[in-house]
């Protein structure tokens, strides 16, 4: 079958021909019908993140947000049939651990990543499998597009778990989102759907002017101002600062951005992921998050019983992951989009549905 393949840091992926998988007994094996490309893919492809655990080998598929219809089943999966349209989360669970017990299995002892390690192939093939199917294989509603679902996997994922599960947003909170990439621009559409006032920050004016149609209440654009913080606050009543602030990059720059955008006792929701500037280490303003008791905290994918309330609200339309997706592309264009990313001037989520 066809499918992308890394083979070296930086070089350009191309299509090759690999070996259909076949289903070990707890997995299924899915079509892939639609898979998001995602700014995850190019930081492992350039060397990023070799610092927690995620070095990609010669041969390696990525994509890890699909959609698909399962094509074989193993033979110890219950819940699941040939034709079953799904998706899954990126973060593999066992389903087993005291984290899965708690509800929190996008934090699993065992997590792998899809389309991270040789292991667990991804998704930009013609065909992937899925490992602990019967709890990581989320079942799709009736006539959902895939690819408005395609980008669930991660970005979208991530920025509602941390929206929605991880920080306290209620109806006329301020939320600042720094960064208007894929997730970004999914904070600014959940955050406006739950209710809060959004203020948008980034140095593109292309991606501002999506995050306005989104739902963006106000735009900071950090090339006019010399204090991004102070130009946050001024939107805020009193000038007070956000309740809840995103830092959906994970530069240096915009993670103390974020922290120092908020208001007392505000919380800073941490989606982005360093580069190997930082290599995970960023210094921030500690008294100030101390005597201000502001907080830090992290969101990482999401569990796959909460799909089911992303599910509902598109279905009452008031989300609609399907916004953010700014172009559908082939496979064999799949590595030239990942390599494009070095500019960061994409718009949105590219999707792959032409396999």
């Amino acid at each position: 079958m066809r499918a992308v393949v890394f083979e070296e840091v930086g070089e350009l992926m191309d299509v090759q021909e690999i070996e259909r998988p076949a289903p070990a007994p707890d997995e299924v094996v899915v079509e892939t019908e639609a898979c998001g490309i995602c700014r995850s893919d190019w930081h492992a492809w350039q060397g990023d993140w070799d610092w927690v655990g995620v070095a990609p080998t010669p041969g390696l598929v990525f994509g890890h947000e699909p959609v698909g219809t399962v094509k074989s089943v193993g033979e110890d999966v219950d819940t699941l049939e040939v034709g079953d349209r799904i998706c899954v989360p990126f973060n593999l669970s066992d389903g087993t651990c005291r984290y899965c017990k708690q509800g929190r299995a996008n934090i699993c002892e065992r997590v792998v990543p899809l389309g991270f390690v040789p292991f667990q192939q991804g998704a930009f093939a013609e065909e992937f499998p899925v490992r602990n199917a019967d709890h990581n294989a989320v079942k799709l509603p009736e006539g959902v597009d895939p690819v408005d679902v395609a980008g669930l996997g991660c970005r979208f994922a991530t920025a509602f778990h941390g929206l929605v599960h991880r920080v306290d947003v209620t109806p006329g909170d301020w939320v600042a989102v720094h960064g208007c990439g894929g997730v970004g621009l999914s904070a600014v559409h959940i955050a406006d759907a739950l209710g809060a006032n959004v203020i948008a920050v980034d140095l593109s004016t292309d991606k501002l002017e999506k995050a306005e149609e989104l739902g963006a209440d106000a735009t900071v654009d950090v090339r006019e101002v010399d204090d991004v913080p102070l130009a946050v606050k001024e939107h805020t009543p009193n000038r007070r600062g956000v309740e809840v602030s995103v830092d959906a990059l994970g530069v240096a720059e915009t993670c103390r951005n974020s922290v120092k955008s908020l208001c007392k006792g505000g919380q800073n929701l941490q989606i982005g992921l360093t580069t190997s500037e930082e290599e995970g280490e960023v210094s921030l303003p500690v008294d100030t998050i101390v005597m201000d008791e502001r907080e830090f905290i992290g969101s990482f994918g999401m569990p796959p019983h909460e799909y089911e309330e992303i599910f509902s609200m598109m279905d009452q339309g008031k989300i609609d992951p399907g916004k953010i997706v700014s172009k559908t592309v082939s496979l064999d264009e799949v590595p030239e989009v990942v390599a494009s990313m070095d500019d960061y001037e994409t718009i949105g989520i590219p999707v792959c549905d032409d396999f």
